[in-house]
């Protein structure tokens, strides 16, 4: 597919910098990835939002669960054809400058990208400091500036280093809500038996709470899209990665429904609510016999999480450097690759210090509320594009396509869902 003149001179220019440095190596594989898209997706927001979603919805947040799931998914499908057809770093920007034909609406795109890359990275730091004063008598703030540290060191070591580390804490924290719904399921509150409870009936006030919480459910499923941004360092990317995005949101959802629904029928709402560590309370109430492994694990699932968001807005930054979007000072730094670690070494300072600003500065609940906002306005303009983009060439030979009604469907939902989310706030 074509692009506009001043569009095509910037990427020979990027192409022309790339080949002069060193590139990002090609080491991901399907298992990697998917276990990559798992770690960004499954983390912060099941471990630590969980009470924040039930003091919306009520105990009919599984209910804000499936919603929040189901328009995650819309686009997901969107992102699995657009990284088949453009496998390369900075997806976003990329697919709205092709769908679009906009290079400074694309340059936007990226950057809010990377910007809910930050704010989520912030959130999640601030959860795993959360579970730390759990077992440390130590003020949050304190806690904050190691952990920060620890995730900017990991991220600029190398992306088969900082993969392999993100595929064992991602195995960890599921291992870890498995142990939560097993110890749930066979709890004395019997929650198996009390499934129909979480059934809501047809009443305005119900659903304007599943969707007040659906909102904020929204950001534990906010991950899949990170996993494009490292396109060009997946093997077999046109396969490997949509194939990936799917599993990810399939074994996502299944996580999600079965813990939520043991988690408000396992322990009172309200205590759900206030708790800073909601897994290890559910577990504690199940009967669970050694609440302080899930304490440990949720700190390296909320870590693994963060690992994932700065690794991901660095690669953002890195990508729209490449790609000739940013001004070319800022880019011939930002679209540096080190030659030692093969990481865009600058951008990950950048993106690590930006997440401690933010992680001293605002509380969880808002900066996963913000992440949500962006990744929804995000979402509704790649859906908008592959729209375009499908208009223009609607069967490219050897890509995995999705119908057109996916991303017609996943930019009405979108859409629709932060137009309910601003107004909702407008009313407050």
């Amino acid at each position: 597919m074509g692009m506009p003149p001043d569009e095509a001179g910037g990427g020979r220019r990027a192409e022309g910098a790339a080949a002069r440095g060193p590139h990002l190596k090609r080491s991901i594989s399907l298992p990697l990835i998917t276990l990559y898209g798992l770690g960004t997706t499954v983390g912060a927001g099941i471990y630590v939002l969980v009470g924040k979603v039930a003091a919306r919805a009520d105990l009919f947040t599984p209910a804000a669960f499936l919603v929040a799931g189901l328009i995650a998914g819309l686009t997901a499908f969107s992102f699995a054809e657009l990284a088949a057809r453009y496998p390369k770093s900075a997806g976003e920007a990329l697919y709205v400058r092709e769908g679009l034909r906009s290079t400074k609406l694309a340059l936007a795109v990226g950057l809010l990208v990377a910007l809910s890359g930050v704010i989520s990275a912030g959130a999640i730091t601030l959860g795993a400091a959360g579970y730390l004063m759990g077992q440390l008598a130590l003020p949050q703030e304190l806690l904050v500036l190691p952990v920060v540290f620890l995730l900017g060191g990991l991220a600029a070591w190398g992306i088969l280093e900082s993969v392999l580390a993100a595929a064992v804490f991602t195995l960890l924290e599921v291992g870890g809500l498995l142990l939560v719904i097993w110890a749930g399921a066979g709890g004395p509150a019997a929650p198996l038996a009390r499934l129909p409870e979480l059934m809501p009936p047809f009443e305005p006030g119900v659903w304007s709470g599943i969707m007040a919480g659906a909102f904020l459910a929204f950001y534990a499923f906010i991950g899949f899209e990170d996993m494009v941004n490292v396109a060009e360092e997946v093997k077999r990317v046109r396969v490997t990665l949509p194939l990936a995005i799917v599993l990810t949101l399939v074994l996502t959802m299944l996580l999600y429904l079965s813990l939520t629904a043991v988690a408000v029928l396992s322990v009172p709402l309200g205590e759900l609510a206030d708790s800073t560590e909601p897994l290890a309370l559910v577990y504690e109430r199940a009967g669970g016999r050694y609440p302080a492994a899930i304490r440990l694990i949720a700190i390296f699932a909320t870590l693994n999480g963060a690992l994932i968001q700065v690794i991901m807005a660095s690669r953002v930054l890195y990508g729209l450097s490449r790609q000739g979007a940013l001004p070319a000072a800022l880019g011939a730094v930002l679209g540096r690759v080190d030659a030692r670690t093969r990481t865009p070494l600058i951008a990950t300072l950048l993106v690590t210090a930006a997440v401690l600003v933010l992680a001293l500065w605002l509380p969880i609940e808002a900066l996963a509320a913000a992440t949500s906002a962006v990744a929804l306005l995000v979402f509704s303009l790649v859906n908008l594009a592959l729209i375009m983009i499908k208009r223009r060439d609607p069967r490219p030979p050897g890509i995995w396509r999705v119908p057109s009604v996916i991303p017609i469907a996943g930019l009405l939902a979108t859409g629709a869902f932060l137009g309910l989310e601003l107004t909702r706030l407008a009313g407050a």
